[in-house]
């Protein structure tokens, strides 16, 4: 769970001493602008972002249900920030399964990708697909 939030903590932590730094020389507007770049810089790259995560197990006991893909994914992937962000919306449809909070969804990932935890990896009718389109998934 830690791991996740290490970027955005770095983020906010190098746009404070930067900010700081802007403030003892009298700069206020400059170091606002820069902290709160910095800050939404560091939101982007939180899990905050995503919809909520459920396990592997129920998210494909749920996939198999309702038909709705299965996503794996962990924070501070730029290929899921940009799948999460062009899904919009219909991101909220899809089941999410964070890599980093469950060991099951880590070993469906490898398994899908010999060994490796690349992602997104987007499960469909029991298929992985590595990195797809965001069109195609939508």
């Amino acid at each position: 769970m830690m791991r996740a939030w290490i970027l955005p903590m770095l983020l906010v932590l190098c746009g404070s001493v930067v900010a700081t730094g802007l403030i003892s020389r009298g700069d206020l507007g400059a170091a606002a602008a820069l902290l709160l770049m910095f800050v939404l810089l560091a939101g982007v790259n939180s899990p905050l972002i995503f919809p909520r995560s459920i396990g592997a197990l129920e998210a494909q006991r749920r996939s198999a249900v309702d038909g709705r893909p299965v996503v794996f994914w962990r924070s501070g992937c730029k290929y899921c920030l940009r799948l999460r962000i062009r899904l919009g919306r219909s991101a909220r449809q899809l089941h999410w399964v964070d890599i980093w909070r469950d060991p099951a969804g880590a070993a469906a990932v490898r398994a899908a990708n010999d060994g490796n935890e690349t992602v997104p990896t987007v499960l469909v009718a029991g298929q992985p697909h590595v990195n797809p389109d965001p069109e195609w998934v939508r």
